[in-house]
């Protein structure tokens, strides 16, 4: 068994986990902080993980920059609303793709790419 957790650093982990639950409704499971800044958090989507960490100086041991995160979901209207009514920069509008997906995306406030659509691979 096996199971992949997308990891990413924070300019400000509070304000991104704050956006990642209210835009794309996470649930905060855990935050552990270290100095006044929060080094590990554990964010929760249905059964699914993410982690997160303020950027940091760490030798270059967990490397900072943007990434895309493809995360299927059921209903892509109601979610794409949720995440327009929080003020996600939307990257790519709701559309109907012709390999049968529903999706769109939009960026996080630090310039992390969430793609959100019904497409589940085979």
């Amino acid at each position: 068994m096996s199971s992949v957790i997308p990891t990413f650093r924070y300019p400000d982990a509070r304000a991104g986990i704050d956006f990642l639950c209210s835009a794309f409704g996470f649930t905060e499971h855990a935050a552990h902080e270290q100095d006044g800044i929060i080094v590990h958090a554990e964010l929760r989507l249905g059964d699914d993980w993410v982690m997160l960490g303020q950027d940091r100086d760490d030798g270059g041991k967990y490397p900072t920059g943007p990434t895309t995160t493809y995360v299927i979901i059921d209903d892509p209207d109601a979610h794409y609303a949720r995440a327009v009514a929080a003020g996600a920069e939307i990257t790519s509008e709701l559309t109907n793709q012709d390999y049968g997906s529903r999706d769109y995306a939009a960026k996080d406030p630090a310039g992390n790419v969430w793609s959100f659509g019904t497409y589940r691979p085979a």
